[in-house]
């Protein structure tokens, strides 16, 4: 049948044609079944986002703005306690821009030594670069010194963080491009081992690797500019991993759990022993076998050394003993927290029984810690090093008992972070009273006297750095007091 269409708008609303009223009845009813199916499936969601949002971080956000059951009083809980314990923004920093410069080079590191004198050295070698105008490649770490450690740069440091926080001043490259690549495996590139504490004048020809990095520039007598530098590769772009970070922060939370705690870098390992020929109460068998392992290694070219003489002139790491008494002459307290950082200590218990004694609380990463949280850790020695680096910046109280690179780097890093307790050991003048008091020539309140007075002024505060000219090496170390770099101490005493 065939409907007319001749009919007015009103007629047709009357009037419709029978088949096609039940098709659009048919039509409508299945309209309005989707409809409805469709509305239980929103609703359903809703519900499910709803639960789901209820217990993970980022569901309110996600339905903010939906019907909620609970009741205002919940309501109101629920707003007390978000703005009680806000979310943490964090927000990434701008890059800084690329520094726009003619490359007249690049310059490939070879590191050496431990950690702390890789990492001056790497500082060191970023604002050589920076003055010559080359592309820098990320250095390359010693894997042939006593420890034998195999980790490569990224395995302490954040390569990505080092590039890019430093772009504006250095051009940093993960590796050599392929052309430059080729002429180096033909071997057409200039190699040297600089002469030790040069300044920055001296590197002002063609090089293209440094085979040796234990060769630092100058303490003084550099352009502020390039003394700011170093703090800056040392004290923000040299970060390491967030693995040795996280693992760092962790083992300082279950310290500061307990309360203050005094780390002490206590340089009494086998090696140090070994190469400083230091033996001060140490049996003929332990002598003899540290003399045995001096002589087993070439580079280590001093030979025959009197103990008795060098510890005498101050040029022994101090024995656990020794620092057992001069902690007590300090008045440090019998429950203080005693973090060692440091390897293995030479004899075992047996040397540590008198520090031990008078400080029960004396702990180490190694029993902090579950043996598999150090276990990607073993036998990478730089990065247990890094561990306890991060330790002893945060530290109320840092006391190194010997002069070497950690102790003068994590000075330098306290004195930058607001002038930290370090005390700094007069090594020559303890030896001296030690040696008077156990000889009962000294009584102990003379002693402790003696050793507060000698150290009331060493506590790593704002200190010039002197100047020795034609003497750099004998200078106080820029790592230990980078003084152009630290806040003045009289703001920093009414902040």
């Amino acid at each position: 049948m065939v409907c007319k269409a001749a009919m007015g708008i009103k007629a047709l609303e009357k009037l419709k044609c029978p088949s096609s009223v039940a098709a659009a009845a048919r039509s409508s009813l299945k309209l309005w079944m989707l409809r409805a199916t469709t509305t239980v499936l929103l609703w359903t969601c809703v519900v499910q986002f709803t639960a789901v949002g209820n217990s993970w971080t980022w569901g309110p956000r996600v339905l903010k703005g939906w019907p909620s059951c609970r009741t205002a009083r919940e309501a109101a809980a629920v707003t007390t306690t978000r703005l009680a314990m806000p979310e943490p923004v964090v927000e990434k920093a701008p890059l800084p821009p690329k520094r726009i410069y003619r490359n007249n080079g690049y310059l490939m590191v070879s590191c050496n030594g431990g950690l702390n004198q890789m990492r001056a050295a790497i500082c060191d070698m970023v604002v050589i670069a920076r003055s010559l105008n080359v592309t820098l490649i990320v250095p390359e770490l010693d894997k042939t010194s006593f420890w034998n450690d195999p980790s490569e740069f990224q395995d302490i440091f954040d390569v990505e963080h080092l590039i890019t926080s430093l772009r504006d001043e250095v051009r940093i490259l993960r590796e050599l491009p392929p052309r430059i690549k080729l002429r180096v495996g033909l071997g057409k590139f200039h190699s040297m081992p600089p002469i030790s504490w040069s300044d920055i004048s001296y590197y002002h020809k063609q090089v293209l690797h440094l085979n040796k990095t234990d060769a630092r520039l100058a303490n003084n007598g550099l352009p502020l500019e390039i003394q700011r530098l170093h703090c800056r590769v040392n004290y923000s772009a040299l970060k390491f991993t967030s693995q040795i970070e996280e693992l760092g922060r962790r083992v300082i939370r279950m310290l500061r759990q307990n309360g203050p705690f005094l780390v002490l870098h206590l340089r009494y390992e086998m090696d140090m022993l070994a190469f400083s020929g230091c033996t001060q109460g140490c049996t003929p068998k332990e002598t003899e076998e540290l003399t045995r392992m001096r002589y087993a290694y070439p580079w280590w070219k001093e030979k025959v050394i009197n103990s008795f003489v060098k510890r005498k002139d101050g040029l022994c790491p101090l024995t656990p003993e020794e620092v057992a008494l001069v902690l007590k002459a300090l008045d440090i307290d019998k429950s203080m927290q005693i973090y060692i950082a440091a390897g293995e200590i030479y004899g075992g218990k047996r040397r540590m029984a008198s520090l031990t004694s008078a400080y029960p609380n004396v702990v180490r990463k190694e029993t902090l810690l579950e043996p598999s949280d150090l276990m990607f850790f073993q036998n990478h020695s730089s990065q247990m090093a890094a561990l306890d680096y991060l330790v002893s910046l945060e530290s109320d109280i840092f006391v190194p008992t010997y002069d070497g690179n950690m102790a003068k780097v994590v000075e330098g890093h306290r004195r930058y972070m607001g002038f930290k307790k370090t005390i700094l050991l007069d090594r020559k003048l303890i030896v001296e009273l030690v040696d008077q008091y156990t000889s009962g020539s000294l009584r102990w309140d003379e002693f402790a006297s003696l050793i507060k007075a000698v150290h009331s002024n060493r506590m790593g505060s704002a200190a010039t750095r002197p100047a020795i000219p034609d003497r750099p090496k004998e200078e106080d170390y820029f790592y230990a007091n980078p003084q152009e770099c630290l806040q003045d101490p009289n703001m920093l005493q009414t902040l």
